[in-house]
């Protein structure tokens, strides 16, 4: 990325900071004692990029509504992926006063502000900015007269290991894990080797010492609820070599997926701080559980939320039925977003919990929705969408599954009976007539060509967006991973 440089123009964008907010800036400057002021914001991918200032760049103008929150900060936008041809390629960063908070693992006194992205020339916010797109839903939703408010849980897992190595090139390709946990470590000479390695799927919960991570995750929820998000929740997960989860309590969409991008980021950090590394990749292990980001998702209206219904299945109103109708009819296309890599298809098969069929049901973890029946509390009905994974992008994922949502109610589309079977174990002739979900990223991208329609009412996702994700896909991603041999595959075919 350039040299990020300031605007010389003054704008009146929608939205401008207040005078209150920028005050509370300065309070958290002050009651820090911070010295960078570090930028963010989000690629179309989903990884947060940055720039860091400093502090006095906030307030070295006599009026502070005609400076950085104004003005913004311009940068290059065709070295971020998705964004800009190299012709157009001048962007505007323009802070946003009410995400700031003091960065939680620099050394250096930091305050982290995220930042939404506008066309400088059109002064209007930049459609393929996923931030934006996450607004639009939000204000969407406020128009269709059943519900004002969305609220979403992700359920975050992920790995932490001990080493990682990978390589490809013309003549070699390989990856190598390492795991202190990891079962197959249960014979290495450590000199001495203590033992406990969680066998393979079966890490779901022991506690120390075979959970070896317990302190680490404590230190990473510690460090979460310094930024405001709540934590209701951290555990081993159920693969052995350090898999994790850390639940937060549910929020509205823009403010959850904000705070996605500050637990990836808090994850890692501190992954990195104690000789470990994490990955958030769906698949990294053969023949163990993989992570996946179950999403828990309530639509509400004054307050009231409008899928529950004490007489309906499982607690659920028709129009939480119709929602769930929704998901069905366009996850395939959904899931070229909320399953957005090639390696999200190693996780979605049969066998590993993985909800590869395409149906509902009250507790089953076998279906691709469940309706959680932890609690009979009407503000606690909600249904879990369960295929995605952490490698979405949270802005564009949630979005996407609001919208589904939106257009089951909007079409009245039944979501048809609940399986109340494990349908991994079903009968051939049964489980042959059970959709299931795409095979492959390939398949989903092919079916988000297909069937787009419904994310694009409101103007929420534009064609060019939905253009950009299927271009990018294509190009940076399924045909890199397509032309390459498998390791496996000299293994198989070597010596034929």
């Amino acid at each position: 990325m350039k040299e990020p440089k300031r605007s010389k123009t003054s704008f009146r964008w929608n939205g401008a900071a207040t005078s209150a907010d920028i005050d509370n800036v300065a309070r958290l400057v002050k009651k820090n004692n911070i010295r960078i002021v570090d930028l963010k914001f989000n690629d179309l991918p989903g990884l947060w990029q940055h720039f860091s200032i400093p502090t006095a760049e906030l307030t070295e103008i006599d009026d502070p509504m005609t400076s950085i929150w104004e003005e913004g900060i311009g940068f290059d936008g065709s070295s971020i992926r998705g964004f800009q041809k190299i012709q157009q390629s001048d962007m505007i960063l323009l802070p946003d006063p009410k995400s700031a908070v003091a960065d939680p693992v620099c050394e250096i006194p930091t305050l982290s502000i995220l930042c939404d992205i506008y066309d400088p020339i059109t002064r209007k916010p930049y459609t393929r900015d996923p931030r934006y797109v996450g607004k639009k839903a939000e204000a969407f939703l406020k128009t269709t007269g059943f519900a004002d408010t969305s609220f979403y849980g992700p359920e975050y897992e992920f790995f932490l290991f001990n080493d990682i190595r990978f390589d490809q090139t013309e003549n070699c390709g390989y990856y190598f894990i390492d795991s202190d946990e990891g079962e197959w470590n249960s014979g290495r000479d450590e000199k001495p080797n203590l033992g406990y390695k969680p066998r393979y799927k079966e890490g779901y919960f022991p506690v120390p010492p075979h959970d070896s991570i317990q302190d680490l995750r404590s230190r990473m929820t510690l460090k979460m609820l310094e930024t405001g998000i709540k934590v209701e929740v951290h555990h081993h997960e159920v693969a052995t070599a350090g898999q994790c989860e850390i639940d937060m309590k549910f929020s509205s969409l823009v403010k959850m997926a904000d705070q996605c991008l500050m637990y990836k980021y808090i994850v890692k950090n501190m992954a990195k701080q104690n000789g470990m590394v994490a990955t958030f990749m769906p698949k990294p292990l053969f023949a163990d559980n993989g992570s996946g980001m179950h999403t828990h998702i309530s639509l509400w209206n004054k307050g009231e939320n409008i899928f529950y219904d004490a007489k309906g299945y499982a607690g659920l109103s028709k129009l939480g039925r119709y929602a769930i109708g929704g998901l069905l009819r366009h996850a395939p296309a959904l899931l070229a977003f909320c399953a957005p890599t090639t390696n999200s298809y190693k996780r979605l098969v049969p066998g590993y919990e993985a909800p590869v069929n395409l149906v509902y049901s009250a507790r089953n973890r076998s279906a691709a929705v469940r309706i959680p029946m932890y609690s009979e509390n009407p503000k606690a009905k909600r249904i879990e969408f369960r295929p995605p994974d952490a490698t979405c992008n949270p802005y564009l994922s949630f979005s996407a599954i609001l919208m589904a949502c939106v257009d089951g109610i909007i079409n009245k589309i039944d979501p048809g009976e609940p399986a109340d079977v494990n349908t991994y174990h079903l009968p051939p002739e049964e489980a042959a007539k059970i959709p299931t979900v795409p095979g492959s990223l390939e398949e989903s991208i092919a079916a988000l060509e297909k069937d787009h329609a419904f994310l694009l009412r409101g103007d929420v996702f534009t064609k060019d967006v939905i253009d950009v994700w299927i271009e990018y896909k294509r190009e940076a991603e399924i045909d890199p991973v397509r032309l390459r041999p498998h390791p496996y595959e000299f293994y198989l075919y070597f010596d034929m």
